[in-house]
């Protein structure tokens, strides 16, 4: 897919804001705000590395703005010096929404956690993406209500015992990435809190894209889900499961084989994809990443379930649509164009009566 032409001037800067030549560092991006997380909370990591990456856009803080909703992730915009809400259960998305649409010259970005976007706010977050609205989502998923003390959120594993589940979770939980394909997410993208130099990939091509963008984050809470994806952080068990893709890039992975390349590989098998030892197939058989391959990104956010076997990391899709802010400004511009309408027969549209006597 493709954006559409709509007749307005090219934006400036990154992703349409305007730039800064001053030098700025993670400093510059620290607020007087005390950090208030539980020790060893994943949320540190996520904070160090935005902190740090933030300076590369070339942004003024003031034209920065983070909006967050409820959860402990949500504290996120009281440590950031820039431009920030803590605003409302589930409803970030469509707060940022409005900010997005009335004023293109922000780099608008949305912080929330699996329960508050995918539960409460589920319809939110389907239908910011699904417009293509111009705003950055960061989802930190730690599998669990870490706020209200412990419950099961709409990540946790089937059979997840917790406070509110004493005999196990019955519920399947979603997939993200998944749910972001299905509403027409046109920037989709994963990472680890722990993988400083994955993280800050995934997200500096999420501020690259003009359109909605959702990087899932993958994040431990030390308290009531501790180590959670610990699976996935190091050794030669998290080689095995963790699978970085690229565009343009075969999609191997593993530890390093004689040859250099990795132990594993990705290939075709029937409509969806398989993992297969790499001395088992041929390099043509190897798929080659294309995050404008909207059916490879469901495929591949379909390799693992609940186990973590095969966790894709890095970004799944990369497409360009016209965003809806885009489209929403281009409308009242002609709306409001001189000569071209009248305002109250605008208002008055098809449906008015006019009541005699």
């Amino acid at each position: 897919m493709t954006a559409i032409d709509l007749g307005l001037p090219s934006p400036g800067g990154l992703d349409g804001v305007p730039t800064t030549d001053q030098k700025q560092t993670a400093k510059d991006y620290t607020s007087d705000q005390e950090v208030r997380w539980c020790p060893g909370c994943g949320d540190y990591a996520v904070l160090a590395a935005v902190r740090q990456f933030l300076p590369t856009l070339g942004i003024k803080r003031e034209n920065t703005v983070f909006v967050s909703g409820i959860g402990c992730s949500s504290r996120f915009p009281y440590y950031l010096n820039t431009y920030g809400m803590h605003s409302i259960h589930g409803r970030a998305p469509a707060i940022a929404t409005g900010l997005a649409t009335s004023r293109p010259d922000l780099s608008v970005w949305v912080v929330t956690g699996d329960g508050d976007a995918l539960s409460i706010g589920g319809n939110h977050l389907i239908h910011a993406l699904r417009r293509n609205v111009n705003l950055k989502i960061l989802l930190f998923n730690n599998r669990i209500y870490g706020l209200t003390k412990g419950q099961y959120s709409p990540t946790s594993e089937e059979g997840k015992v917790t406070k509110s589940t004493p005999m196990g979770s019955i519920d399947h939980p979603f997939n993200p990435i998944s749910l972001a394909l299905g509403a027409e997410a046109t920037f989709i993208g994963r990472a680890l809190d722990s993988d400083r130099k994955g993280l800050t990939e995934v997200l500096g091509a999420a501020a690259a894209h003009r359109g909605s963008a959702l990087v899932e984050i993958f994040q431990d809470c030390p308290i009531f889900n501790d180590g959670s994806f610990d699976v996935l952080r190091k050794g030669e068990e998290a080689e095995e499961r963790v699978i970085p893709v690229r565009h343009g890039e075969p999609i191997r992975f593993g530890p390093a084989a004689d040859d250099g390349l990795g132990s594993y590989a990705v290939v075709r098998e029937g409509f969806g994809l398989t993992v297969a030892k790499m001395n088992e197939v041929d390099a043509d058989q190897v798929v080659v990443h294309d995050a404008g391959d909207v059916n490879l990104a469901f495929a591949l956010s379909r390799l693992s379930d609940q186990d973590l076997n095969h966790t894709v990391t890095g970004i799944f899709r990369n497409a360009d649509r016209t965003t809806y802010d885009d489209a929403v400004r281009a409308q009242v511009a002609k709306a409001t164009e001189k000569g071209t309408r009248d305002l109250q027969a605008l208002l008055n549209g098809r449906d008015t009566w006019t009541i005699a006597g």
